[in-house]
């Protein structure tokens, strides 16, 4: 069968730069998604997208469906006649369905069941004629952040729309969509060549819009050549531009053909924090920043422009003009927020809500230093200095700085705090207290940094679950897991051995004058484990590892990770699975024997099997050597050594009746195992690590 290449573009008004991309692969994903649901066969998709098109390129899309022969299935035949062979009210209905009469209708076996059938002969549709409903579809299913309507038309698209192209080989498919119809025909640059352009086939789209239409239609090669256009200008001032992603994505929708150009700024700008100009640049005027061979900020960026000046100059004075005004607040919004201190704001936190049942930002920070001093204080770190920076830690919400750029609060404060001459922990806790922001983010490098980011964390988490307002489903605006990784990444990474039952409790006691619910430490401390969970689910530690400690919930996560690590070693040694199975065993023998309490002692005196003196012999070994290592928390170490257990535990239960008929000696021999299962309890239950 015949193929050709499949063209679709639709022309619109300046499409929102940061869906551009997301637009385009949505659209490739519903228009392919389609073509193979109509059992239209292709080689390949390629997606184009600029600020004024989407188009999908198809290759070898082929000319029709192929023909099918389609067999139906109906009622058994055993059902379909009476004893006389008339046919059943199942056999008329399954011949009517098929447009036939019974006699017509053929045999066919089908899992050993002789059952009617009926065969039929569909002929495969022509591909151009399935096409406009397809795109139709597909067009309408785009998730555009907002839909537009224009004119008369009550059609609606991300922009609105000014012509349509659909090109099945050198063949116009018949669309007519947003008051248009399509046709073989696409524009230009809007400023370097804003005129029809006349394609004679749909293999010819890329090359043509590129020379005849001076726009690069495919999206990463027009990224590729904004970041080597980028690059190359910093090089040329002997600087380098830093080249961020997400710029780079939103420039690159905002151009059709890239041309980039180094402006500069005052100087006198440099005195205002680096992060504050960047954040000027990148989000009102989208350039990119230069820096010198130590990383620091030059008074030099790259605009990348959408048009080739014949007088460049012209375009850079532009550029520098706009840009100047900018810099000018950021400064200006720096002097005058340095001259009120910080702690001077904050009475003013009073009047800022932080969620309507929990009070306000004030109360916040209330509680917060509260629960900074208690982990301080159980960590040995300086108290004072945690309560100063969590008072301070909100009040550059205040600020005029952080009221333009959301972005740098806690930096902000940290700038204020230093101009106010507060200690240095303080200065660098305040820049750390949001820190880790998202996976992989760096964590806090001072420690009332940590302490201060896991007390704003855990604050907030405790009184939204105390009002009854956790996560769920996938609705967690307060971004609670992602502060529950933080709180667990801190105190891992870094290794602060805290007992975080003991913290929450804190944090509850610190809501004095709101109610809270009954279970809120538990209910806090079980979301806290489950984060656990996927945490070292995705570092390849599988469920059943990680359910032996969760069984045993430790309050320290730092204990915690410490016995998952030592149960992940520990599965891996070839006496596992047998010592596992052995205390699933052990488990399931005791819990059906309530009357082996807590104070049950293996007595020697009734040992009478040498498996079991064996055994208990090497127990009261172990006990004595593994001791010191779990009061160590030397894990690892204590499994391993409890592994070589494993001979004596299988000559055990290999010689020995557990539930003998003489009560003494039974109870004896379950007192023996559960001193052997007790000693495997110090670290984790690893009879989880037993599946069967």
């Amino acid at each position: 069968m015949s193929a050709q290449d499949l063209l679709i573009e639709i022309g619109a008004e300046e499409l929102p730069p940061k869906a551009l991309s997301s637009l385009s692969k949505a659209f490739e994903e519903l228009i392919t998604a389609a073509l193979k649901k109509e059992s239209l066969s292709f080689d390949s998709a390629k997606r184009f997208a600029t600020p004024r098109r989407l188009a999908l390129l198809i290759s070898e899309l082929q000319d029709a469906q192929e023909d099918k022969q389609i067999q139906r299935l109906g009622p058994a035949v055993s059902a379909a006649f009476d004893s006389d062979g008339n046919p059943t009210p199942a056999a008329s209905g399954f011949a009517k369905s098929c447009g036939v009469d019974v006699h017509e209708l053929a045999m066919t076996e089908k899992d050993d069941v002789e059952k009617l059938s009926f065969s039929s002969f569909q002929q495969g549709q022509q591909t151009i004629g399935l096409l406009p409903d397809i795109i139709r579809q597909a067009l309408n299913q785009l998730p555009a952040p907002k839909r537009m309507r224009w004119g008369s038309s009550r059609e609606e698209f991300v922009r609105p729309v000014h012509w349509l192209m659909v090109l099945f080989g050198k063949q116009v498919v018949d669309l007519e969509m947003y008051g248009l119809s399509s046709s073989n025909n696409s524009y230009g640059h809007r400023f370097l060549h804003n005129r029809v352009i006349t394609l004679n086939a749909a293999e010819d789209y890329e090359e043509c819009l590129e020379k005849s239409g001076r726009v690069i239609p495919d999206f990463e090669r027009r990224k590729a050549l904004i970041r080597e256009q980028v690059i190359e200008e910093g090089e040329k001032t002997g600087a380098q531009t830093v080249v961020d992603e997400a710029l780079l994505d939103e420039v690159t929708a905002l151009v059709e053909y890239p041309v980039s150009l180094t402006g500069n700024f005052d100087e006198e700008f440099l005195e205002v924090p680096a992060e504050a100009l960047i954040l000027a640049m990148k989000s009102h005027q989208k350039c990119f920043y230069l820096v010198d061979e130590k990383e620091r900020l030059l008074p030099k960026f790259v605009t990348v422009s959408n048009i080739i000046s014949k007088d460049p100059a012209q375009v850079i004075e532009g550029n520098e003009r706009v840009i100047r005004p900018r810099l000018a607040d950021a400064r200006f919004f720096f002097e005058s927020d340095k001259q009120t201190p910080l702690v001077a704001r904050i009475g003013s936190l009073k009047n800022i809500v932080f969620q309507e049942k929990l009070g306000t930002v004030y109360d916040k920070s209330v509680r917060v230093a509260k629960l900074a001093v208690a982990i301080a204080a159980d960590l040995g770190s300086d108290t004072d200095q945690c309560e100063r920076a969590a008072m301070l830690s909100k009040c550059d919400l205040l600020t005029s700085m952080v009221g333009e750029f959301a972005d740098l609060q806690g930096l902000m404060g940290s700038y204020y705090a230093q101009h106010d001459g507060e200690a240095e922990e303080v200065c660098n806790a305040l820049n750390e207290q949001y820190l880790p922001r998202y996976a992989g983010d760096s964590l806090p490098k001072s420690k009332t940094g940590a302490i201060l980011a896991m007390a704003d964390k855990l604050d907030a988490m405790v009184g939204l679950f105390g009002i009854g307002q956790p996560p769920t489903g996938s609705k967690d605006p307060f971004a609670l897991r992602r502060s529950a990784i933080g709180i667990l990444r801190i105190l891992v990474e870094k290794e602060l051995d805290l007992d975080i039952v003991k913290t929450i409790e804190a944090s509850v006691a610190s809501y004095s004058n709101i109610e809270l619910q009954a279970n809120t430490t538990n209910q806090v401390f079980d979301f806290l484990l489950e984060r656990f969970r996927s945490w070292y689910l995705e570092t390849g530690i599988n469920s059943e590892v990680f359910q032996s400690v969760f069984v045993m919930r430790p309050a320290r996560p730092l204990d915690f990770h410490h016995r998952i690590q030592a149960v992940h070693s520990f599965n891996k040694l070839p006496e596992a699975v047998a010592l596992a199975a052995a205390n699933k065993r052990v488990s399931n023998l005791l819990s059906k024997q309530k009357e082996v309490n807590e104070r049950s002692e293996c007595s020697s005196n009734l040992l009478t099997e040498a498996a079991e003196h064996s055994l208990h012999k090497e127990i009261q070994v172990k006990i004595l050597e593994v001791a010191p290592l779990f009061e160590q928390g030397d894990y690892t170490k204590g499994l391993q050594s409890l592994s070589t257990l494993k001979t004596s535990v299988d000559n055990f239960f290999d010689n020995v009746l557990v539930m003998h008929q003489d009560e003494q000696v039974r109870q004896n021999r379950l007192a023996l195992l559960k001193q052997l299962r007790n000693l495997f309890l110090q670290t984790a239950d690893i009879s989880y690590l037993h599946s069967s």
